[in-house]
């Protein structure tokens, strides 16, 4: 049969003949067509063949020359060969983003984002059901700064000498030890609680800390921060620009001692929360402990010809096991104030309590203090909430090499979460909330482990940790150079490149 297709071609080629014909059975019965009895050279036909075959390789080299013309033109355009996808989509809850869409904003990366609750364990925890005699209080954990209660916590109050833990870990951080502090007229007239120092004295550093610190003395506040700074003002200035540094929110400090004050830029004082943030600092410098948990402490000025005796009169720390430091306070205004910090196993609080009452009432601060400190030991441990074994979707790069080779190939990139414990101090019954941040495409190239979101971890508003989402291969970007090996390879007609005929 190809035998008489290739006869009534090579006909119709030669126009040599009006009819050619063949046998044909049609529903059983014979018909005969006229027919051209042809002599047939066989290297004429396979002359002809080749020729058929030369016509054919001349169309596909003008196809090729099309597609080169067109694919550099195609290399122009930025993106080519990608695919870009312009609509948001959701994966098992996890709200993707475009970041052509970001970028039309105005560059920023807004987080529009899915969320997730981890279920906790089924335990609840119980609210705070006590009542305290404090106007402000706040119980923090030192770690993250969190505020496990409040009551009134962020109301500016005046807040005595608990202001000294402010003026003791300045002078550990600005001073030396060793260093030879003058007292200055000034200094020797503070009121009471006082050394009894006087403008003849001088003493060494470290001896007026233990002062500060375990007697409250007023003068020998003064001194230090005379010594330290030059003035008192100059030591103010160092003292609210440490508070801001600490990101306490609303701290004025006008005196050294925490003596009631007033000037131009507000009344001295903070709240219970910045202060409880003074002191989560306070107690990672080994000095400032060793000071403030000394029982006692016995010197003498330089010239050796006054002694002197100071014990500490911060009962908790016989109160409470773990306890590690605190200050007390007390002025008119302010009332009787209280700051500590405790430690046990691996959870750290701290209490900062305000207008804890009035003479005669000095035991209150002890009794709300332990209150709080039973109260954050009883209802907050230690819970690893990272979510393990959770699966993301591939993500869509664009202007990326296919893997294939061909063009207008889609290209997609796994990812994964950095896998670390994430250790939450937190109630039983509180939940935490994941927040995935992740582009629906990326722009190739992509280096592997390269940062392409991150997710966020909430515990009620706040954010308690973010950890970063990260490639999962490398991927190269289709440049000049891909398009000039595809080209090679499409002239050389390697069998991977198919060009169908119509």
């Amino acid at each position: 049969m190809k035998f008489f297709k290739i006869i009534v071609g090579y006909c119709k080629y030669k126009k040599e003949s009006r009819f050619a014909g063949i046998y044909a059975c049609k529903r059983g019965r014979k018909r005969q067509i006229p027919f051209v009895r042809l002599r047939i050279n066989k290297k004429d036909l396979w002359q002809k063949k080749e020729k058929l075959k030369e016509n054919q390789t001349k169309a596909g080299f003008a196809k090729r020359i099309l597609l080169f013309g067109l694919c550099i033109f195609c290399g122009l355009a930025e993106g080519a060969g990608g695919v870009e996808a312009k609509e948001l989509g959701k994966w098992d809850g996890i709200i993707l983003m475009d970041d052509s869409e970001k970028q039309e904003e105005g560059g920023t990366t807004e987080q529009n984002q899915g969320e997730e609750t981890i279920p906790t364990e089924a335990a609840q925890g119980q609210d705070a059901d006590f009542t305290l005699y404090a106007k402000s209080a706040v119980l923090m954990d030192a770690q993250s700064g969190r505020v496990l209660y409040e009551k009134n916590g962020f109301e500016h109050m005046p807040n005595a000498s608990t202001t000294k833990i402010m003026t003791c870990i300045l002078a550990l951080e600005q001073g030396n030890l060793e260093d030879e502090v003058k007292v200055s007229s000034y200094a020797a007239s503070m009121p009471k609680v006082r050394l009894g120092m006087d403008t003849k004295d001088t003493f060494f550093l470290k001896d007026l800390l233990y002062s500060l610190m375990l007697e409250s003395h007023n003068d020998s506040a003064v001194a230090i921060a005379e010594h330290i700074a030059g003035s008192v003002e100059n030591f103010a200035e160092k003292m609210n620009q440490k508070a801001k540094e600490l990101g306490c929110k609303d701290t004025y400090f006008i005196t050294p001692n925490g003596l009631d004050g007033q000037d131009e830029g507000g009344v001295h004082g903070t709240t219970a929360e910045d202060l409880a943030k003074i002191m989560s600092y306070c107690i990672q410098n080994e000095t400032f402990l060793e000071i403030t948990r000394a029982p006692s402490y016995q010197f003498t000025n330089l010239a050796g010809t006054k002694s002197f005796a100071c014990n500490n009169h911060n009962a908790f720390l016989q109160m409470m096991d773990g306890a590690l430091s605190g200050k007390t306070g007390f002025t008119g205004n302010a009332g009787y104030c209280y700051v500590g910090a405790l430690k046990r196993e691996d959870r750290t609080f701290v209490v900062a309590l305000l207008a804890c009452g009035w003479p005669n009432n000095k035991t209150y601060k002890w009794k709300d203090t332990n209150t709080l400190m039973n109260y954050g030991l009883g209802q907050y441990q230690y819970q690893d909430v990272y979510e393990y074994g959770k699966e993301l979707p591939a993500v869509n790069v664009i202007g990326a090499e296919p893997e294939n080779g061909r063009l207008y190939q889609e290209v997609t990139m796994p990812m994964y979460i950095k896998e670390e414990k994430l250790m939450i101090l937190k109630r039983a019954d509180e939940e935490v909330k994941t927040v995935y941040d992740i582009p629906k495409v990326v722009k190739a190239p992509v280096d592997k482990g390269q940062q392409v979101g991150s997710v966020s971890y909430f515990l009620g508003e706040k954010q308690i940790a973010q950890i970063p989402i990260c490639a999962g291969r490398s991927v190269k970007k289709q440049d000049s150079s891909w398009y000039k090996n595809f080209l090679l390879k499409m002239f050389f007609m390697e069998k991977e490149l198919h060009f169908e005929e119509n």
